[in-house]
């Protein structure tokens, strides 16, 4: 077993939600080691199993997938992006609590799309799955808890919170165009 291919494809997996998460720690405003905590969860737990399932379904389902997968992902991201934009504008609005168990949910789905699609892969190199799949997944846990704290000290410079916050709304956008392009081309 290759480690150092598992390990840059798992930090490779998780970067998406590691810039999720620094738009998550942004919007945090109390509880910032709970919410760590949660974001990490719900983002390695997604990523494990969404990595879990593709290895498991393997490339029987890839044909109905592959075609809409990318779609998903850019309209979750780009439609709650764009409401995170609109709302740094006005000044009386409480920032969108990217922490919700609703939006982690969307967001833990947008983000691990490719965790599945990684899984698929992984079947076809003949990998087992316990290893790799623990490795997404702690990577990526480890990954989100930091982007959160990251987000929050952003958020602390509070003459540039609603610069901050429009910056998350952009990386959460740019990650769904980004995840359109790479299928697209």
């Amino acid at each position: 077993m290759d480690y150092s291919f598992i390990i840059a494809l798992a930090l490779g997996l998780a970067m998406d939600a590691f810039a999720v998460s620094i738009s998550c720690g942004v919007c945090v405003v109390k509880n910032r080691y709970w919410n760590a905590i949660r974001v990490a969860l719900f983002f390695g737990i997604f990523q494990w199993g969404m990595f879990s399932l593709g290895w498991l379904a393997g490339s029987a389902f890839r044909t109905f997938i592959e075609p809409v997968d990318h779609w998903i992902a850019f309209v979750l991201l780009a439609f709650i992006g764009a409401k995170m934009w609109k709302e740094s504008f006005d000044e009386d609005s409480k920032p969108l609590d990217l922490t919700s168990c609703k939006l982690m949910l969307v967001l833990s789905i947008a983000t691990s799309i490719d965790a599945f699609a990684a899984g698929i892969t992984i079947t076809a190199l003949g990998y087992l799955l316990m290893i790799p799949s623990i490795f997404v997944g702690v990577i990526t846990f480890c990954l989100s808890f930091c982007g959160v704290y990251l987000g929050c000290w952003m958020s602390n410079q509070t003459k540039m919170k609603k610069y901050f916050t429009r910056l998350g709304a952009v990386i959460l956008i740019g990650i769904g165009v980004k995840i359109l392009i790479e299928h697209l081309i």
